[in-house]
């Protein structure tokens, strides 16, 4: 398949106080959230003045994704949609049929395997083409999750080893020190659902997210000749209370953690590409907190954001599927965006196809 357009396809957040609240509803449709929960999360974007950071950081994404591109030669226009936020799937998958592209390939903003960061992409996407009436007039393809690339891993290493340095420096090792990988929580069920094999005993989700800790790890080794204590926690739940999602909090690791002599907690948002709100306002207002009642020294690296490492890693990634080149990927990254890949446990809608 031959691609003449290349959509980045965002989760989208409020531009203004008056949208957050319609952003929270289309974001939780359908899935029982509390309504306290929503009045909470509403809370983080008005304290930041109603504007989610997501949108920018993307558009700069976007951006630099494109200039990338240009420099190598490639006229791949690339176009940014969101999932929950103007401009939405059908007005953009209108305007590319309208500049007289056929061929799209999406790119989702999320690294990881999972039904609501892959496979809500594919529905969404094809509704949008649904929406925008374009069903026979315009191919549209997700690419699948990159959480892989060496240049995702290696764009957060320099901020990771340059906290260390300093703990290193002033204690002569680790001794105290852990580094909480995190990401976003999600539910058991959908946990058993990530990746092509629904119902399996471990989950791609986590498994991938572990083997990007890995790559993050060896470097810290290669550094120091050895790595401090870490852990793979989660962040961001938002389901009801009665339902089980993937543990240990931040905040609880944090606490749990400072029982055990820790003094030093750096956090390394390993599930996110950029510093927005769930990274903004859960560590470095809420983990922070919590750390600093608990004595601890907090530090948070940075995301991969827009560092060239990064765009240049996706850039290679893009390319290889648009000409059609396979790339090598290992077991957890092989098959995925298949049929029964990251299963819609509440309904069966029709998606858009996967590749690369």
């Amino acid at each position: 398949m031959t691609f003449d357009a290349l959509l980045l396809a965002c989760f989208g957040g409020p531009e203004g106080p008056d949208d957050v609240v319609p952003f929270l509803e289309r974001v939780t449709a359908g899935r029982g959230i509390p309504q306290e929960r929503l009045l909470e999360v509403g809370q983080h974007y008005l304290t930041l003045g109603g504007v989610s950071p997501i949108n920018a950081q993307n558009r700069a994404l976007a951006q630099a994704v494109r200039d990338e591109l240009e420099q190598r030669g490639s006229d791949l226009p690339v176009y940014l949609g969101n999932r929950n936020s103007a401009p939405f799937f059908a007005e953009v998958l209108h305007d590319i049929h309208a500049n007289g592209q056929a061929r799209v390939l999406a790119i989702p903003t999320s690294a990881y395997s999972s039904y609501s960061g892959c496979r809500q992409y594919r529905e969404d996407l094809a509704k949008g083409l649904r929406e925008s009436g374009l069903v026979d007039d315009l191919v549209v393809e997700k690419m699948s999750p990159f959480g892989d690339l060496a240049g995702f891993a290696s764009a957060m290493a320099p901020g990771l080893i340059e906290v260390l340095s300093t703990f290193h420096a002033d204690r002569g090792s680790f001794e105290g020190v852990h580094v909480f990988f995190t990401t976003h929580s999600i539910p058991d069920s959908m946990v058993a659902a990530s990746g092509p094999h629904s119902g399996a005993s471990s989950s791609q989700y986590v498994d991938q997210h572990l083997e990007a800790r890995a790559r993050l790890l060896a470097t810290v080794t290669e550094r120091f000749g050895a790595a401090p204590s870490s852990s793979l926690v989660y962040q961001s739940r938002s389901g009801p209370p009665t339902m089980p999602w993937l543990e240990p909090d931040i905040n609880d690791a944090l606490a749990g953690a400072a029982a055990t002599g820790v003094t030093a907690a750096v956090l390394v948002p390993i599930g996110f590409i950029s510093d927005h709100i769930e990274v903004v306002w859960d560590l470095d207002t809420q983990a922070r907190q919590t750390a600093e009642e608990l004595g601890l020294s907090f530090v948070r690296v940075p995301t991969a954001g827009v560092s060239p490492e990064f765009v240049a890693a996706l850039a290679d990634r893009v390319l290889s599927v648009v000409e059609g080149r396979s790339s090598a990927r290992g077991p957890l990254w092989s098959g995925l965006c298949s049929a029964d890949c990251c299963v819609n446990a509440r309904a069966t809608l029709d998606v858009v196809p996967g590749c690369g």
